[in-house]
């Protein structure tokens, strides 16, 4: 058989498997959501519409999030049904290896790697945005708009924000905390609220402190411009807790040209892990490979599917942990990416090669 065929029959297989996967994990997930925010649309007004359009500007995250073990359950149903109904047996007898299989499935998961890459790089940034746009731009006057307060670096200064509304356009409880090449305090100021108008921040009631060796000097409450490059959108950005964000604003962040709510070191570690992303699904396909080798008789009695979903749900897990520790700047970035993928590659590779010894 040709190995274009094949290649063809692997992909349609696969990718319709995966199809499947997502479109149920990801209703479930929005079904979940919408269960949560529901009530909170409708009491802000927003009716039918309002409910949709959350729905909508949520996919593109929760999509990102199914992938990855769609990807492995998809293989898992596709190989376990074709080990149970001795279509694989076939394909060995004619002198098809592991090796082989794996190779003829690595186009649909690159494939789907690379799309969740771009997923997560260009369209669900903007989603993430636009509907934390909308919800704050909905919130009802009658009630506080984005309560929690964030910090951010822009440059030299420090900047704390009590909260903001009207979609970023204005804030509330604003501390501005200037440094000096060295590092050192050389002015604090401290406003009650600001807004957004004619393309400029203006800082109202302001109240400013500036520092020397010496003494300080306090300039008493004025309104005042705020010099900053800083947009209404970049605001909203910056509200949120755990940004997604493209491969431009993380280098952006990291070089200081944009203003930054985490540290370089979160920066660093994201960058890589999305670089890195489509080897993450390679290493979710070749975990569900050992279900070619159960054993005929066995059929769908077998645990090793189970096994091989335990092992990327754990390798999902194992990736978090060293993420996490990542983005906290206790492992270098390359240490918290690449280690889980070499360390469960090389498992599932030992594992082949003792199971096709028996």
């Amino acid at each position: 058989m040709p190995r274009r065929v094949l290649i063809g029959y692997f992909t349609r297989e696969l990718m319709s498997r995966i199809a499947l996967c997502v479109l149920i994990l990801v209703s479930l997930m929005e079904i979940l959501a919408l269960l949560e925010q529901t009530t909170t649309i409708l009491e802000r007004h927003l009716g039918v519409r309002g409910i949709l359009l959350y729905a909508t500007l949520r996919l593109p995250l929760l999509l990102g999030t199914a992938l990855p073990l769609s990807t492995q359950v998809g293989a898992l149903l596709l190989l376990t049904a074709m080990t149970t109904s001795s279509e694989i047996a076939i394909l060995r007898a004619a002198g098809l290896a592991t090796p082989r299989l794996l190779a003829l499935m690595l186009p649909a998961t690159l494939v789907t790697g690379l799309f969740s890459a771009v997923l997560a790089d260009q369209v669900t940034p903007r989603a993430e945005l636009a509907l934390a746009e909308w919800w704050n731009a909905t919130t009802p006057d009658n009630q506080t708009p984005d309560g929690h307060a964030f910090w951010f670096r822009s440059g030299d200064t420090l900047v704390s924000v009590g909260s903001i509304g009207h979609a970023g356009r204005q804030a509330q409880r604003i501390d501005l905390y200037q440094r000096d090449a060295a590092g050192m305090l050389v002015s604090a100021t401290h406003a009650d609220s600001a807004d957004y108008t004619d393309g400029q921040w203006h800082l109202r009631r302001a109240r400013v402190v500036r520092l020397s060796p010496t003494h300080a000097d306090t300039v008493p409450p004025v309104d005042m411009p705020w010099q900053t490059t800083l947009s209404p959108r970049g605001l909203v950005r910056l509200s949120i807790d755990t940004p997604p964000l493209s491969l431009g604003t993380m280098l952006g962040s990291l070089y200081g040209r944009i203003p930054a709510s985490q540290p370089p070191s979160a920066y660093r570690t994201a960058f890589l892990e999305r670089l890195l992303l489509p080897l993450f699904f390679v290493v979710m396909l070749s975990l569900a490979l050992p279900v070619v080798y159960i054993p005929p008789r066995t059929g769908t009695r077998s645990m090793i599917p189970v096994y091989c979903l335990a092992a990327g749900l754990l390798f999902v897990l194992f990736q978090g942990v060293l993420r996490a520790l990542g983005n906290a700047g206790t492992l270098p970035a390359l240490l918290a990416i690449a280690p889980g993928i070499g360390i469960f590659a090389l498992g599932v590779g030992t594992v082949l090669i003792r199971m096709e010894d028996r």
